[in-house]
């Protein structure tokens, strides 16, 4: 990612064409130049042609762009980190998908990775990597406070600008792979970075903010010895060295090693978690403290840009004349230069021109971005001017740290080197983006989340309530008036119907249909009647109910009750006429009860007469009286 060692990389093995160079991702990123080429990605420098700029461009590997799930988590943790704006981290402009190409775009950052660092000039002095590591928690501790885990702390993405300031990359990507990246594979091999991996990660795959500074634990190791507490002859055996043995002391290997860079390093490389220290802060005050106990001993601001120091010599034939003894003759003026001394001024002259072309041609005509953030415009380009370089204004960025009208971009960044004459891109601060808040009144709980988050906005907490007006599932109230202006990202809480609250079923046994009916309505349950006969309760009585007192009812539940409709009745046929016998076993058939009168001197087999008279209505039960004759 950084412009100064792109001829090295480049000449690695670059001599084989990338057929991505010269690609235009969506119309709009061209790739111009290979920068690093990693397990995951490539990484290119490109121009955004929409925004005139230079930026970095992460082109995922195909491997993991034909993953649905890795595209769906990738694009999810982008946006994620996108949020994340803090000056110790490099900022995600965008995130796309271009033909099957899956990539992120980055600021451009100059500078050289603490890798390349390391790898050019061995370990770095105590001053310098407690300064790289405070500049590291600096961007964790913002990171942690956001609810965003880093992952995958290492050299690789830890960037040093010519200045000396510190910028972490790759935030969300390695939660974007983790499952490629973190897992025991079938034939045992372990992927990922293991070399700083916490024990957790290895032996679960979880990462809180505490992994990350494990991680950082064992980067400062390696800064300060110029190696990894651990090595082995597979990427398995030094995990399982992290999960069973303790990382040394950094002086240990390299015996200068200050006492209190030991304690940090032990400090954060804890195999349990909760020995660690508990947050990026906590660990950043104690970095600050062992860095103000070494003073000014050491030079701790790591320069990029400094450049040998040329000391001119006079020639070897060129003799120095001897100081002259005390009391010793001193030798008549001559009246006319001496040969050496005319020789020497020729000689001074060449030098001093070849010295000036030489610093021209080599520094003179370059010069360093100044820092312009939080600068207004008119600030900036007084700065600009002091060091010979342009202005221009792009496009205005919305930012939640950066007030309105202070420049929060700029293009190259502080520390830049650049010919005297160029032109540094600044983005002034349009202010946090504001929202509408959208209307999810009446919505269900995943048309409110889909509102919310097009309008820019999370949803918060949920509650649930009862309600005699709102459908259950549907959104009864939220925490925010819609139509309201408010920060982009903000939580919005809502309170989701449960429909209307349960009803306790009274006791209406014993009432008349009518009264028990009404009760029942007034509390939202709705009846249904079945009518039988009965002897003992009047009609339109209840007799009983099929949901029992006491019981918890949702409004709108039927409620089905048994009535009387009375005792039930039979007619009296007639049976006058008929044979007495068979006058009986009729009546007897029909639940009546038979007595028999006869005629004196009467043959006793006809029936004259009966009592109650044919067509009345009587009880089941009810006595006949019949007369033969």
């Amino acid at each position: 990612m950084t412009p100064e060692t792109l001829p090295r990389l480049m000449s690695v093995d670059m001599a084989t064409t990338d057929p991505l160079l010269g690609t235009v991702l969506d119309d709009r990123y061209r790739l111009d130049a290979t920068i690093a080429r990693g397990g995951m990605a490539t990484v290119y420098t490109a121009f955004d042609t929409r925004l005139d700029r230079t930026v970095a461009v992460k082109v995922m590997h195909p491997g993991l762009a034909a993953d649905d799930a890795f595209v769906e988590r990738f694009r999810r943790e982008a946006k994620a980190v996108a949020r994340l704006s803090h000056p110790s981290v490099v900022a995600i402009y965008d995130q796309g998908e271009d033909a099957g190409r899956v990539y992120l775009v980055m600021e451009h950052v100059s500078g050289q990775t603490l890798r390349e660092l390391l790898r050019d000039r061995g370990r770095l002095n105590a001053a310098q990597a407690l300064d790289v590591t405070a500049g590291v928690l600096d961007a964790l501790a913002a990171a942690h406070a956001a609810g965003l885990v880093h992952r995958d702390v290492k050299p690789e993405n830890v960037i040093v600008t010519p200045n000396g300031a510190v910028k972490v990359a790759d935030f969300g990507l390695a939660r974007a792979v983790e499952t490629s990246t973190y897992s025991v594979v079938a034939d045992g091999t372990l992927l990922g970075t293991v070399a700083y991996l916490a024990p957790e990660q290895v032996m679960t795959g979880s990462a809180d903010p505490r992994a990350d500074l494990y991680a950082l634990g064992v980067v400062l190791f390696e800064m300060v010895t110029a190696s990894v507490p651990f090595t082995g002859e597979t990427p398995l055996a030094v995990a399982y060295r992290h999960v069973n043995e303790d990382v040394p002391a950094p002086s240990t290997v390299a015996a200068d090693t200050p006492a209190g860079i030991d304690e940090l390093v032990l400090a954060a490389t804890r195999r349990d978690a909760d020995a660690r220290y508990p947050d990026a802060q906590s660990m950043l005050s104690a970095v600050r403290r062992v860095r103000a106990s070494l003073g000014n001993t050491e030079t701790s601001v790591i320069r990029l840009d400094e450049a040998p120091t040329l000391i001119t010599k006079l020639p070897p034939s060129m003799p120095v004349p001897p100081k002259p003894a005390p009391n010793a003759a001193v030798p008549p003026p001559r009246h006319g230069p001496r040969p050496w001394v005319v020789f020497a001024a020729i000689a001074g002259v060449i030098l001093l021109v070849a010295g000036v072309t030489g610093w021209y041609l080599g520094t003179g005509r370059y010069t360093s971005a100044p820092p312009l953030l939080r600068l207004d415009r008119a600030t900036a380009a007084t700065a600009l001017r002091d060091a010979g370089l342009k202005l221009r204004v792009g496009e205005g960025m919305y930012s939640d740290t950066v007030p309105k009208n202070e420049i929060a971009d700029q293009d190259p960044g502080p520390g830049a080197r650049l010919r005297r004459g160029a032109v540094v891109t600044i983005r002034l601060s349009l202010g946090v983006r504001m929202v509408k808040v959208p209307n999810v009144l009446g919505k269900t709980v995943d048309e409110a989340v889909k509102l919310l988050e097009k309008a820019g906005l999370e949803r918060g907490a949920l509650a649930n309530r009862y309600s005699d007006t709102v459908d259950k599932g549907r959104v009864i109230s939220a925490s925010e008036t819609a139509g309201a202006s408010v920060k982009h990202g903000s939580k919005v809480s809502l309170v989701v119907s449960d429909g209307p609250a349960p009803v306790s079923m009274p006791d209406v046994r014993g009432k008349t249909i009518a009264d028990g009916s009404q009760q029942l309505k007034a509390l939202g349950l709705l009846t249904k009647v079945v009518l039988v006969f009965s002897d003992t309760v009047p009609e339109f009585g209840i007799i009983a109910q099929d949901k029992p007192p006491g019981a918890s009812l949702a409004r709108g539940t039927w409620v089905t009750l048994t009535a009387s409709k009375g005792p039930e009745l039979v007619t009296v046929p007639e049976v006058r006429g008929e044979d007495i016998d068979d006058a009986t076993k009729r009546l007897q058939g029909l639940g009546l009860k038979v007595t028999v009168q006869h005629v004196r001197n009467g043959r006793g087999d006809i029936v004259l007469d009966q009592d109650p008279r044919p067509g009345t209505k009587v009880r089941r039960g009810t006595t006949v009286t019949l007369v033969a004759f």
